[in-house]
């Protein structure tokens, strides 16, 4: 709208100029070489305008064919370029698509064309990375390293290309070199996983707390690594430097609270100072969200000089806190059968056993010493036996197709940090008519389930039953809140005295608790009544 009131405005003043020249008439006289010109002043307006636009378009001509040249070569450059640009599109497409032929032609054909453009260095390593040419890529990336616009880029290829090869020192010096310019998150995480591999646990800490990929690390993520290479350092300094290891295990525990080897550190480490009773609670706070073997091992050493009644006793008690939990099962079971407790040891184990899932390798041999020291049944022992040779592995600390039977921070194999992770074993398919039964020994009629709170008249350690009985009837009857009440009596008592699990609680009129209420055992057939049948 503005630009058709404008041009309204000087069509009216040109109209309006006009007019005032037609009004306002004159003579223009011209003498020159004897020639005289007489005009009036509006044709002699006229005529200079024309001359004047005539000298201005013969200037045009003269320029533009003094400038053809180098139009002509702009024009030329122009579509060199358009060409190039072209070829980097389809050579990008091509490299993305996986198309080797493509790629490499364009990228021939884009070098041709735009010499020093730096997308066609580009596209040049690309090309030979995926046609597999690691040598001329390594050289693309030498060239950009030399040019100060590309020189980041082609250290992070020489560095990928230096890891593709496993030279960990060369990845590792343009991982630094490229640091040096700019703090860029991948140099950073490659010196951080430099640190690892390298077992440097300290260093990596503090690129970790302070460094620029701590930015770019989800926190959850953070924290965990974080507790992970505590953990780590913790267990190199356990022997010369106890105090100091028993900190970094409690920061590691604060920050990953399942972190198994944490918590079994710190107990183990707080039981050596003597503070036992602290090292039990820490243990039985995280049993029930991570039953661990290792966590039953250290509970269970606690209190070295104690009599396996006590330590039956115990168990019972930490396996209260995850009864379902397979590890509750066999820890209780192990202590059984170490105590003379056979019926409870099978108790124990029968939901194992009889389960919908076959029964683990250390499951099966669970039973072959508890029918060794029972009964002393060498064909049962060597069935078991056999079993547990053929039985599906038991959890284990697992990274990247490796296991070990102890946690380690990061994978053997490629370096990464917090791999392992607790679980079964990859297991092959074995066939479906493969059905794995429980035997139980039939030497003598069994007895009724094992009462905790009364033993049974046959048994030949009766101070073992007692104590268990007491210590059932106590935790099945006993309310949330006397919980609570024991545990600010532990802590209220010396370090060096036996556990309050392990010491007779407030006497209760209940009916008395049986070891297969806590872990949903189902009599058998013949317990009480038929005896059951001997595997043939």
């Amino acid at each position: 709208m503005i630009r058709v009131l404008l041009f309204f405005a000087v069509l009216i003043a040109l109209a309006l100029g006009e007019a005032w020249l037609v009004d306002r008439p004159g003579e223009l006289v011209l003498n020159w070489q004897g020639y005289r010109i007489e005009t009036s002043v509006l044709v002699g307006i006229g005529a200079v305008l024309v001359a004047a636009a005539l000298l201005v378009a013969i200037w045009s001509l003269i320029r533009f064919i003094f400038k053809l040249p180098s139009l002509m070569a702009i024009a030329t450059r122009g579509q060199r370029r358009e060409k190039g640009y072209a070829a980097l599109s389809r050579g990008m497409i091509a490299v993305g698509a996986g198309d080797v032929r493509v790629a490499r032609k364009a990228a021939a054909e884009a070098q041709r064309l735009l010499r020093n453009e730096p997308l066609a260095l580009l596209l040049k390593a690309q090309a030979a990375q995926l046609s597999g040419e690691s040598s001329q890529a390594e050289a693309t990336f030498q060239d950009m390293a030399k040019r100060k616009d590309m020189r980041l880029l082609g250290l992070r290829g020489l560095h990928v290309e230096a890891q593709r090869r496993g030279d960990a020192e060369k990845a590792q010096r343009y991982a630094d070199a490229a640091h040096e310019i700019a703090p860029l998150p991948w140099a950073a995480k490659a010196n951080f996983d430099h640190k690892v591999a390298a077992g440097d646990w300290r260093g990596a800490l503090a690129l970790l707390e302070s460094g620029a990929e701590a930015k770019q690390i989800d926190k959850t993520v953070r924290e965990r690594e974080r507790a992970v290479l505590e953990t780590a350092v913790a267990i190199e300094k356990a022997g010369t430097q106890p105090v100091e290891a028993q900190a970094l295990a409690r920061a590691a525990l604060k920050r990953a609270p399942t972190l198994v080897p944490a918590v079994a550190l710190a107990a183990r480490l707080q039981a050596e100072a003597g503070e036992v009773r602290k090292a039990a609670k820490l243990i039985e706070s995280s049993w029930a969200a991570t039953p661990h073997p290792d966590l039953a091992k250290v509970y269970l050493g606690l209190y070295p000089d104690e009599s396996s009644a006590d330590r039956l006793t115990r168990a019972l008690s930490l396996a209260r806190l995850a009864p379902r939990a397979a590890e509750s099962k066999t820890m209780v079971a192990e202590a059984a059968i170490e105590a003379g407790e056979y019926q409870a040891a099978r108790d124990a184990m029968q939901s194992l056993i009889e389960g919908p899932e076959r029964p683990t390798a250390s499951m099966c041999r669970v039973m072959a010493e508890l029918e060794d020291k029972q009964h002393g049944a060498a064909g049962y022992v060597r069935e078991w036996l056999t079993r547990a040779s053929h039985a599906p592995s038991d959890p284990t600390w697992v990274a990247d197709g490796v296991t070990s039977g102890h946690w380690r921070p990061i994978s053997p194999v490629t370096g990464r940090l917090d791999a392992f992770v607790w679980q079964k074993p990859f297991e092959r398919l074995s066939s479906p008519d493969a059905v794995e039964e429980a035997v139980f020994a039939q030497i003598l009629p069994p007895a009724p389930p094992l009462l905790i709170d009364e033993a049974p008249s046959s048994q030949t350690t009766p101070a073992v039953s007692a104590e268990t009985a007491k210590l059932g009837a106590s935790l099945d009857a006993r309310p949330a809140s006397a919980d609570g009440a024991a545990a600010s009596a532990e802590a209220s008592a010396p370090s060096g005295a036996p556990s309050a699990a392990a010491e007779p609680l407030a006497e209760v009129k209940e009916k008395p608790w049986t070891l297969s209420q806590l872990f949903d055992v189902k009599p058998k057939a013949g317990v009480g009544g038929e005896a059951p049948k001997q595997a043939s």
